[in-house]
């Protein structure tokens, strides 16, 4: 399977519930079709660096976030369907970062033992 990295801009909301909710929808998404979700990462709030508009509202705050997963192109354009429906996202795109885990992942280096 594909290995996949979404990164995410969705509206600032007071409490992290509603981005909470997001992220679990996305990845229980991914597992149940088949898919392994690796790693999740908050990046935080920020302002934006232009007002953007999406669902006929306009945001000036997101809160960043990111999920590495392992999942076949089929649950690619599921999780592509979600983002699109969602209200609460703003802007998101889906980087294809290798077919296989251990391509991405770099290899560590050897330790050359010196006379």
């Amino acid at each position: 399977m594909p290995f996949y990295q979404v990164l995410c801009i969705t509206a600032h909301y007071p409490e992290y519930r509603h981005i909470k909710e997001l992220i679990q929808q996305s990845a229980t998404l991914v597992m149940n079709q088949g898919g392994v979700v690796r790693k999740v990462n908050s990046w935080g709030t920020f302002t934006l660096p232009q007002r953007m508009r999406r669902h006929q509202q306009y945001q000036q705050i997101g809160d960043y976030w990111s999920m590495h997963f392992d999942a076949s192109p089929r649950t690619l354009h599921g999780l592509n369907q979600l983002m699109r429906r969602d209200p609460r996202v703003v802007r998101w795109t889906m980087l294809k970062l290798g077919e296989k885990v251990e391509e991405v992942v770099q290899p560590k280096e050897k330790t050359i033992e010196r006379p």
